[in-house]
């Protein structure tokens, strides 16, 4: 019998307890045999501590299942069957200053959306290609499931520029699914919804419990559907009736971008920033994660930005190893879904899953007044991924001047000299003669 392996990019990360439970709770089905934690040099003193909880949680659970650790990436990934990336290049420190800086020029700073989303991007793209070159040497035939942010971006990059299988997902659709399972007092398998557009950008077009629209009382009872790391302010009601549609919480950026930069500037000035919160968390998991008698995943991960990542990514390569044929919401190639979009463009929509990967469903509904917007952004990211991949500084300008939260092409080259500089250290392709040197 053919023994699966799961090597896990960034097996450090603070989300590996939860990826762990997700491969106990599922052995029944996905019989992973070898789990590799993968990290780099200075992420090892966090790899050894969770590393050593996901193997007390598998020595609990009796499960003939081998946890090894390692930061020798290529062994990681000789013969794995899924690959799995939850990686954070520059770690939280890099967060701080995506988060930072663009407040500096009066723009949003937020990890995945505004030109915070585009550093991160810069500096995980190429790390990134090069796991899948690895890949395409060592494991051609495994999937790559992409959770790392920018999701969507990421996973383009992959798709045009390598030749592996890869797939994007993000645990803002499941959110939404909890979200209305506890709304309706309903198991999640009686729900279902349309999910359109981009990853961080998407509208819930349809929502139905047992075959009937809840779409339009939900349209003014939206208590319940945000995420701890977006600021908490109501939808306008108008707007959302127009749409006919609910927004991911990532778009009140966007519709409510004055609201947000304020909060933003006033938290950054206090030393609040998502960041600062973030590592506060993690600081305290990985304390709890340091007791030899913990052999659970603690209630307080929960806490984090990724709640149900797990659930996710193990639903997604249990659907891929068993053919399973059911829907999921996933970050793949367009081919024809959105007629307004490139056919290689990354897209968040329904898809089903079979072995052979993805099925993008056909997208009944689109909301029209956000084509422009899903458009407009999808733009940029095409201009980033193409600056990620030749280190040009020019092209990552015209990225940050299409976004519709940049508001000055002049601001925004002073931002991006600024920003650039601070992340030199992960910039090789943007500073190639101190690369030639080094």
């Amino acid at each position: 019998m053919h023994k699966l392996k799961v090597a896990v990019i960034g097996g450090g990360s603070s989300y590996t307890p939860e990826l762990i439970e997700g491969f106990i709770l599922n052995y029944g089905t996905f019989p992973v045999t070898e789990i590799v934690l993968v990290d780099i040099e200075p992420g090892l003193r966090k790899l050894s501590i969770v590393g050593r909880l996901a193997q007390r949680m598998v020595a609990k659970s009796g499960l003939p299942i081998e946890v090894t650790l390692t930061l020798d990436r290529r062994s990681a990934l000789e013969g794995a069957d899924f690959v799995s990336t939850q990686m954070r290049v520059g770690m939280l420190e890099a967060r701080g200053w995506d988060e930072t800086i663009p407040l500096k020029y009066g723009m949003i700073g937020q990890e995945t959306t505004g030109p915070g989303g585009m550093m991160k991007a810069l500096r995980t793209i190429p790390v990134l290609l090069d796991v899948a070159r690895d890949m395409e040497e060592l494991c051609p035939d495994a999937w790559l499931l992409n959770f790392t942010n920018p999701a969507g971006m990421v996973t383009e990059a992959i798709t045009r520029h390598s030749r592996i299988r890869t797939i994007g997902l993000c645990n803002s659709p499941i959110a939404a699914y909890k979200w209305l399972s506890r709304l309706y007092e309903v198991p999640i398998e009686r729900i279902a919804c349309e999910f359109v557009g981009l990853n961080h950008l998407h509208y819930i077009s349809r929502i139905e419990i047992d075959g009937q629209s809840k779409l339009d009382e939900l349209l003014d009872n939206r208590d319940g559907y945000s995420a701890r790391n977006v600021p908490q302010y109501e939808w306008n009601g108008a707007l959302l009736r127009t749409l006919h549609a609910i927004p991911s919480y990532y778009l009140k950026y966007f519709y409510l971008h004055r609201e947000l930069l304020a909060e933003q500037q006033e938290a950054a000035a206090r030393g609040e920033t998502r960041a600062e919160t973030v590592q506060r968390l993690e600081d305290e998991l990985f304390e709890l994660y340091e007791d030899v008698n913990l052999a659970e995943k603690p209630k307080q991960l929960e806490q984090r930005g990724g709640a149900y990542y797990s659930e996710a990514a193990v639903k997604l390569m249990n659907s891929l190893y068993n053919d399973q044929g059911d829907i999921q919401t996933l970050n793949v190639a367009n081919n024809g879904s959105l007629d307004f979009l490139p056919d290689d463009a990354c897209i968040e929509v329904n898809c089903r899953v079979f072995k052979t990967g993805p099925v993008p469903i056909p997208v009944e509904v689109v909301p029209e007044a956000a084509t422009g917007l899903i458009h407009a952004v999808k733009t940029y990211e095409r201009l980033a991924i193409e600056a990620a991949v030749s280190g040009s500084r020019d092209l990552a300008l015209t990225a940050l001047a299409h976004h519709p939260l940049v508001p000055s092409v002049n601001d925004a080259a002073a931002m991006l000299d600024e920003m650039l500089e601070r992340n030199r250290a992960y910039l090789d392709r943007f500073f190639p003669n101190e690369a030639a040197v080094r």
